[in-house]
């Protein structure tokens, strides 16, 4: 009895000393990576402060694995595109943007990130209702005559989505190459429904992106998502912002956050060119195609010069430079000299960008966060509620949208130029999901952007700074201890 107790306490002191071993290498992996400070000690919080649980955490999420092959196919794409891209630029060298020193300065940061250039001459028309957004696509899908490109995180059955498949079908009768592609885990349930199916039978080719499984978990991360909403038609105009195919009166209505607020934008000019080229991509990599034959297929051509807008498509991920889209974002607050204005769903800011807001409120520059009152992730809400806090303290002021779940992603700088798309304010965001986003260095566009953001705060209640100092002890540790995790969301 003796021996098979020490038998017993030996054993027992070998997995506590594995799982120290294990807790101790994860944790100086981590510090190896180099990532940024509040992450880095997020994740060495959680390695050794949950056992077992911690380092499990970190080997599922910790680290951005896109799979052998996914990677394989994106570096086969670096040395095509850039050479494609660089196209854009040589075309247009002669062409004088007439750029303020902020939208210069900006241009030139994004160029070097993420090799875009800008491009002048579209034309945009902001479109700002989930309503008249489907209606707009729709009306492009039946104007089809060579492709119809879409590219959407969640695709929901139901309502106006169901007739954008219908306008697909009717694509397909006219010979019209469509394919779709969708997140496989946001687009679940549409994927193994009757009416993909029906798409698939008539010839629309249909595509999951970012697939995995429990056996591929250890080599991909599988809460990298595909957070783009990007349509191409005939590679003559193209729409992105933030709305999924989703229509909100069939969408998580038990959610208790109210139908979800969108926009989009729809582009016709040289802009529509490099967001062909983002779909074409992100299709390369999800398929066996080859390039040449979707340059071929894929009605990505040079547009004409239509308008006056200067455009630049930003796309953003785990493919491309690390940090890239927040770079951009923060220069942006930090150029503000009267007025930012910023929407979105999820604000779980990292320290750069709530020291760039802060010291913005600082300097007399006038921000505004319009931000949900509810959202669908209580981790996420009470987290965003602890940074609303020291904002608030800075002078920065928040509107609490009460009229649904305020999905639209917007930052408007001083009414001179805007970002507009699919990033939310939050980690996940700016490193783990693909997102597209525009730079749009336009008055005219963005005047009607802010006006649009006005309408949100005119249906919003702004933050009182007493009100929130008397919360109870309960919600402030709630807060603080998500906050603990903000880095990781």
């Amino acid at each position: 009895m003796l021996e098979d107790l020490l038998h017993l306490h030996w054993a027992t002191y070998l997995l506590i000393f594995a799982h120290l071993a294990i807790q101790s290498l994860l944790a100086f992996r981590v510090v190896m990576r180099r990532r940024p400070v509040g992450e880095t000690l997020a994740w060495v919080l959680i390695v050794f402060g949950f056992p077992v649980a911690g380092p499990l955490a970190y080997l599922l999420l910790g680290e951005l694995r896109l799979g052998q092959r996914r990677a394989q196919r994106f570096e086969q794409l670096f040395t095509p595109v850039r050479d494609w891209l660089q196209q854009l630029e040589d075309r247009f060298e002669d062409t004088r943007l007439n750029l303020s020193t902020s939208c210069q300065q900006l241009s030139q940061l994004a160029e070097r990130t993420l090799r875009i250039p800008t491009l002048p001459g579209n034309q945009l028309e902001l479109v700002d209702s989930w309503e008249k957004s489907f209606h707009r696509i729709i009306a492009d899908i039946d104007a089809a005559q060579s492709t119809c490109h879409l590219e959407f995180y969640i695709w929901h059955l139901g309502g106006e989505a169901d007739r954008v498949a219908e306008a697909l079908l009717h694509a397909r009768q006219r010979n019209v190459t469509c394919r779709v592609l969708v997140d496989a885990l946001g687009s679940r349930k549409f994927l193994g429904s009757a009416l993909a199916e029906k798409l698939r039978t008539a010839g629309v080719e249909l595509q999951a992106a970012m697939t995995g499984g429990l056996l591929r978990l250890p080599f991909v991360r599988f809460d990298i998502r595909m957070h783009r909403k990007i349509v191409v038609i005939d590679g003559r105009v193209a729409y992105t912002g933030s709305l999924n195919l989703v229509d909100p009166r069939h969408f998580k209505k038990d959610a208790g956050v109210g139908q979800w607020v969108d926009a989009m934008v729809r582009i016709e000019g040289p802009a529509v060119e490099p967001l062909a080229i983002t779909f074409l991509a992100d299709w390369y990599v999800e398929t066996s195609a080859e390039l040449t034959e979707l340059r071929q297929s894929g009605d990505a051509r040079p547009q004409p010069k239509l308008a006056e807008a200067a455009v630049q498509v930003l796309p953003s991920g785990p493919a491309f430079a690390s940090g890239a889209i927040e770079q951009i974002l923060v220069m942006a607050i930090y150029a503000a000299r009267e007025e930012v204005v910023l929407t979105t769903p999820y604000f779980v800011p990292n320290e750069s960008l709530l020291m760039s807001l802060a010291t913005a409120a600082g300097r007399g520059v006038k921000v505004i966060l319009i931000v949900p009152s509810r959202v669908d992730s209580l981790l996420v809400r009470y987290a965003s509620q602890a940074f609303k806090g020291d904002l608030l303290q800075a002078g920065v002021r928040i509107a609490n949208f009460g009229a649904g779940l305020l999905h639209t992603k917007s930052v408007t700088i001083d009414g001179q130029f805007s970002l507009f798309g699919t990033v939310n304010l939050d980690p996940r965001s700016f490193r783990v999901n693909f997102e597209i986003s525009l730079a749009v260095y336009d008055d005219s566009f963005t005047s009607q952007l802010r006006t649009l953001q006005q309408r949100y705060i005119d249906q919003s209640e702004l933050m009182d700074p007493v009100a929130w100092e008397t919360r109870s002890a309960g919600t402030r540790i709630a807060e603080n201890l998500a906050r603990l995790a903000g880095p990781l969301l």
